[in-house]
């Protein structure tokens, strides 16, 4: 028997269990029928960012950025490229910062775009333009 893995719809938000080996046929969410992975990231909110962190096996790697942000925008194509190449091997995800605030506030984000790695609610890996790979922050804590 196969491993289970929960998969936050990116569509319905609604936490789905699958098998497995069925994370690479294209598998649809039971509730929203739409597919779980579109090569693109999903777009996060504050209502259901924890949703996504917490609930999600597979790791997801979330951009932090706001549409005025020069560097932000020039980085989206090699994001979208990445999800594409990448899952379902991983989750990727967006929270635009000038739209929803609050997570980034929460994560004590102040400079964008940054990439933050979480894996089971708890922040892995975080990247900021000007400072490079960093240890998880100390706030960080599982959700």
């Amino acid at each position: 028997m196969s491993q289970t893995i929960h998969v936050v719809c990116g569509h319905c938000d609604s936490v789905v269990r699958l098998p497995g080996e069925r994370v690479r046929e294209a598998p649809k969410c039971p509730k929203c029928h739409f597919a779980l992975f579109e090569g693109k990231p999903v777009a996060l909110t504050a209502a259901n960012f924890d949703q996504h962190v917490a609930r999600n096996d597979l790791p997801l790697v979330v951009d932090f950025w706001a549409p005025w942000c020069g560097p932000c925008i020039a980085m989206a194509p090699f994001f979208e490229a990445t999800a594409r190449e990448l899952e379902p091997k991983l989750r990727f995800a967006k929270l635009n910062t000038e739209d929803e605030p609050a997570p980034a506030a929460r994560l004590n984000i102040r400079s964008i775009p940054t990439l933050v790695v979480f894996r089971g609610g708890r922040e892995l890996a975080l990247v900021e333009r000007r400072g490079g790979l960093s240890p998880p922050c100390p706030g960080a804590q599982s959700r």
